[in-house]
């Protein structure tokens, strides 16, 4: 596989090798001992998730403040534009973000460490997005920020009107949101 730190280098562009031919194609999804090298330290994953969204869906941009989570996504079906926003006030990276496009047809995967904000909006008619997280889902610690906080400057797709939950249309502003210290 492909490992490629993207501007923010904690976060990492995953492209793995595909072995494809007329009869379909081949590739190794997760790989412990090489995703560890590529990222430069122990991971234990505890959960996976998988979800499906239409066109234009926009989830995020979350976050667990206590019980952080690192996520390991990909899409199987469909296409996304995965951003993950750095929530670590003591980064330099602070309040920067970092986006890539995501399909089933590229098969890349987006490593989002913990201590970041994460969401994606659905480019293609629909989407089904698989992530492993290295802590549980933990409701009471769930936090949002404003998809489109000005202060993010988060260059969207053009054209997209994007359909929010009530739950993320209610996110907060990065100056009034709880972060990471």
């Amino acid at each position: 596989m492909k490992a490629t730190p993207l501007a923010i280098p904690d976060v990492v562009l995953i492209e793995p090798r595909v072995f494809a031919d007329d009869r379909g194609f081949f590739f190794e999804s997760f790989n412990q001992a090489a995703f560890e090298a590529a990222i430069g330290r122990p991971v234990n994953f505890v959960q996976d998730n998988h979800s499906r969204s239409g066109k234009d869906v926009l989830r995020g941009l979350h976050y667990q403040i206590q019980q952080p989570q690192g996520k390991l996504v990909r899409v199987v079906q469909g296409e996304v534009f995965d951003v993950a926003v750095d929530l670590r006030r003591r980064s330099p990276t602070f309040g920067q973000w970092v986006g890539a496009v995501l399909s089933a047809e590229n098969k890349h995967q987006l490593w989002v460490p913990e201590g970041f904000g994460h969401g994606f909006i659905v480019l293609s008619a629909s989407a089904e997005f698989l992530y492993k997280t290295t802590d549980y889902y933990a409701p009471a610690h769930e936090r949002c920020i404003r998809w489109d906080d000005p202060a993010l400057k988060i260059d969207w797709p053009a054209g997209v009107q994007p359909v929010v939950s009530a739950k993320d249309a209610q996110g907060r502003l990065l100056v009034e949101a709880e972060v990471f210290a």
